[in-house]
């Protein structure tokens, strides 16, 4: 079996109820878990790029991002790692895993004596996220069933990024008053305790997917818990059409941000702002992102996932052009490209997510979800790679344009490859998808 669930017999349904009402205290307590994933990365959204320059005299713009870099590899290969631990361990193991894996973050951020200690940090921080975001998501998404998974998907994202741009600018501020170094890291303490204190009380959520399981045919696929995970890559990143536009619109949305992460700081500091006002253009741009999934998960369950894709890509792009077109006026800039950023990822987010849970099966959509969020978050990388080849060669204004490019491009893939699922879908869709796109009959 590919899924330790599988095993037990499926729950009476007196004892087991999917659904966010039905469940909604173990839900709040993996929101608020959620929160303190988040507030961790949210740690070197403002001042890490600073540090680079000002405190280690970085001067390469590549040798700068390299720490985004290090975190976006180390995250997207945790994600894929993910769902094949989900077939060996519990989702809450991987979950408490994940926060003992992060425990010394934000000490070397604080201390570090070179900047490499700081790129090696980052390897633990990916790995950190990569296990707790994904089993906060696929353990919200065992918790609600089908129907509201839109909604799961966006509260659960929402939770995340709030505390990412809340902790931006906090370390925007302490930054002003204390220096980059180590106040604004050392918060991150706060975070780690709570986050691994609330995880200790959460409750697997092994018994909801094996009755999700107990309700739907046996998937397509090889062996008898369905496809392999190598046939599981295969269709998550090029077979299935749909499953394909969104890993690859994924991937953009994730490289435009670590490509502003990166870039941001360093562009508006060279047009005069100080550190409060890049923290709260990093705080803003996250807090939308964060708060408008919310309202974007719920329309992803009802209007459908492609069109908050392809709207929520073509919205960044133009942000980003809005960030160079009113350059000589930098506060206004930041805030109107972090408010376009902002919202444009909050359509884009839940609406991605839930897509790709669509169209898998629940013995394999473990897999299939760490196969999106490696393609997603290679986007990290990805993006402060190009970021620091192209502001190392053109300048940080090209880098932006290129980005707006790319993501402009991606939404236009989306409209072309992506499908939504009937309004109500039947039981054997997510084995028919794979039928179809596997040509197993």
């Amino acid at each position: 079996m590919t899924q330790r669930t599988m095993a037990a017999p499926p729950p009476s349904p007196g004892a087991v109820r999917l659904g966010l009402r039905e469940n909604r205290a173990q839900f709040v307590l993996l929101v608020v878990v959620t929160a303190a994933v988040g507030a961790l990365v949210g740690l070197e959204r403002t001042t890490v790029p600073l540090i680079g320059t000002e405190v280690f005299g970085l001067a390469g713009n590549l040798a700068v991002f390299s720490f985004i870099i290090a975190f976006g590899l180390a995250k997207a290969l945790t994600n894929l790692a993910a769902g094949v631990l989900t077939a060996r361990f519990r989702r809450r193991q991987l979950l408490l895993a994940g926060w003992l894996i992060g425990m010394p973050v934000p000490f070397v951020l604080a201390w570090a004596p070179s900047w490499w200690w700081i790129v090696a940090a980052n390897v633990l921080l990916g790995i950190n996220q990569g296990l707790t975001w994904s089993m906060t998501v696929n353990m919200k998404i065992d918790l609600v069933g089908p129907a509201r998974r839109g909604l799961a998907t966006g509260l659960n994202e929402a939770a995340g990024y709030v505390s990412v741009g809340a902790t931006a600018l906090l370390t925007g501020y302490l930054a002003t008053h204390y220096g980059l170094r180590p106040a604004p890291e050392l918060i991150g303490a706060v975070f780690l305790a709570a986050g691994l204190g609330l995880s200790l009380l959460a409750k697997d959520t092994a018994a909801h997917l094996a009755l999700e399981l107990s309700r739907h045919p046996a998937p397509g696929g090889d062996g008898p818990g369905g496809p392999s995970f190598r046939e599981t890559f295969a269709l998550t990143s090029w077979r299935n059409r749909s499953l394909r536009g969104a890993s690859q619109a994924g991937l953009v949305n994730n490289l435009n941000d670590g490509l502003t992460w990166g870039v941001f700081p360093l562009l508006f500091a060279d047009h005069g702002l100080g550190i409060a006002a890049i923290g709260l253009i990093k705080g803003l741009y996250s807090l939308l992102w964060g708060i408008g999934q919310i309202p974007a998960g719920h329309l992803a369950d009802r209007l459908g996932r492609k069109p908050l894709v392809v709207t929520g890509m073509l919205l960044q792009a133009a942000a980003l052009l809005s960030a160079l077109a009113l350059l000589d006026r930098p506060l206004l800039a930041g805030i109107l490209s972090a408010i376009g950023l902002g919202l444009g990822t909050a359509l884009v987010y839940p609406a991605l997510i839930a897509s790709v849970s669509d169209h898998a099966h629940p013995a394999w959509r473990a897999h299939a979800l760490g196969t999106y969020r490696f393609w997603r978050d290679i986007g990290y990388a990805a993006g402060a790679l190009v970021a620091g080849v192209l502001a190392d060669a053109l300048g940080l204004d090209a880098t932006v344009l290129a980005a707006a490019l790319l993501t402009a491009l991606s939404g236009l893939l989306a409209a072309r490859w992506m499908t939504d699922p009937p309004p109500k879908v039947p039981p054997q869709f997510c084995s028919a998808a794979y039928a179809a796109a596997t040509g197993r009959e």
